[in-house]
């Protein structure tokens, strides 16, 4: 299926640029047109039939109509939504920073995000290799990875907590990131 975005996205783009908002994906139900060949690789690299994708502006506004949907990752706008592959989550937490008592990042895709009772952190730990994958919620059930460097950044933040496990604290909320040495 061969669809031309160009017309409704740009309107779209233009739309969203006055208003310095999201779309409100969540309340568009249009009908399922099937499958694009988008994905999003575990690196946070975007790719449109196996070519990655270089225009920054370009990713950053499909990231904004990019919901989880009960059957997958999908593009949505009013009137069409797509099914993409997304390799492990659609964004890469890549930045930092502390501001009184809250932990903020930005994604590559540029949104930040306050971890905190919203925007829980979570790290899953690979089983064969004990590898720790980090985590944070960014909106609307979509999450970031937390890159390798932010999570050295946040491991040097770390403090003690319950049941012997390292952590951090933001909005008043301790998430556990590893057992304590």
């Amino acid at each position: 299926m061969s669809t031309d975005f160009s017309i409704g996205l740009a309107s779209l783009q233009r739309d969203l640029a006055k208003a310095h908002r999201l779309p409100p994906v969540e309340k568009w139900n249009p009908k399922h047109c099937g499958d694009i060949d988008i994905r999003i690789a575990r690196d946070g690299t975007w790719f449109h039939d196996g070519t990655p994708i270089g225009r920054r502006e370009l990713v950053r506004l499909f990231s904004t109509i990019l919901r989880k949907d009960p059957e997958g990752y999908v593009l949505v706008t009013p009137v069409e939504k797509m099914r993409i592959t997304v390799e492990d989550v659609p964004f890469l937490a890549v930045l930092l920073r502390e501001e009184t008592g809250k932990l903020i990042f930005t994604t590559n895709v540029g949104d930040e995000t306050v971890a905190g009772p919203d925007n829980p952190i979570r790290v899953e730990t690979n089983p064969e290799t004990g590898e720790p994958a980090p985590y944070v919620h960014v909106r609307r059930g979509l999450e970031a990875r937390i890159a390798r460097a932010v999570f050295y950044q946040m491991a040097d933040m770390a403090v003690p907590g319950p049941g012997g496990q390292l952590g951090v604290t933001s909005q008043g909320v301790f998430f556990p990131i590893g057992p304590a040495a």
